[in-house]
């Protein structure tokens, strides 16, 4: 991707108006989480970030991490990205995280739900779905995939999601990315305690369009309808799961 330094985070930041930014690893740096760590290093306490690490990593790097303002792990299961490992793989590094009090970001596609179903509802820490599990906007909102989706946040009061994105699921597009509302919305107003929001800047793998990040914000009104559902989106929530 395009270079994407602390200073112009920390500016989109404050020209968006927002006070405090999570930083989550981007598949591309793989576990090189050196260019995330210097970002926490220089945010004043503003900052969090979530990482990806490998199962040899040791205590005392995750207790750097921690104190830096790391509060969570990503694992990539899509499969056109990366090559997922064994399950055990992961539990090694989620007994590792679990002293940390940190919580587990989960990327994958409505097929790798239906497929690791029950490792993903059997981790034991908070469980964060990026970008609501990729749901095939194409389809009607009450399709059996994303039903299923509602049916793991229903069932599993650890896990949060993700209604971040509209630009990677949308076939409608911006400004409005019409097509992705009625599934960030159903999200939003069922699970309003356990929703977050991102712009996803600086937008790895993007091949057509580059994101607008204000209208990513500009976004936000047509999945969180009221005053109360877009604090809890962008302020509560976050809050409660970072700087806790």
């Amino acid at each position: 991707p395009c270079d994407a330094s602390w200073e112009q985070l920390f500016a989109l930041r404050d020209f968006l108006g927002f006070d405090k930014n999570v930083v989550v690893q981007a598949t591309c740096h793989g576990s090189d989480n050196s260019a995330l760590l210097d970002v926490l290093e220089r945010a004043d306490d503003r900052a969090r970030g979530v990482v990806t690490v490998k199962a040899d990593i040791t205590h005392d790097e995750l207790a750097r991490m921690n104190e830096l303002g790391v509060r969570g792990v990503r694992f990539n299961y899509v499969k056109r990205l990366v090559d997922p490992k064994p399950d055990d793989y992961y539990r090694q590094i989620i007994e590792k995280i679990k002293p940390f009090g940190w919580h587990v970001v989960l990327y994958f596609e409505p097929s790798d739900l239906q497929e690791k179903y029950d490792f993903f509802t059997s981790l034991g820490v908070p469980v964060v779905i990026d970008h609501m599990g990729r749901p095939d906007v194409t389809k009607p909102v009450d399709n059996a995939e994303f039903d299923l989706f509602l049916r793991f946040m229903r069932e599993n009061t650890n896990v949060w999601s993700k209604v971040s994105c509209p630009d990677r699921l949308s076939v409608s597009g911006s400004p409005l990315y019409a097509d992705v509302v009625p599934f960030a919305k159903t999200i939003v107003e069922e699970f309003p305690d356990r929703v977050l929001w991102g712009t996803d800047w600086p937008h790895p793998n993007m091949k057509k369009e580059m994101p607008d990040d204000g209208i990513l914000v500009d976004y936000v009104p047509s999945i969180a309808t009221t005053p109360v559902l877009q604090q809890k989106l962008l302020v509560t929530n976050p809050t409660n799961l970072y700087w806790s």
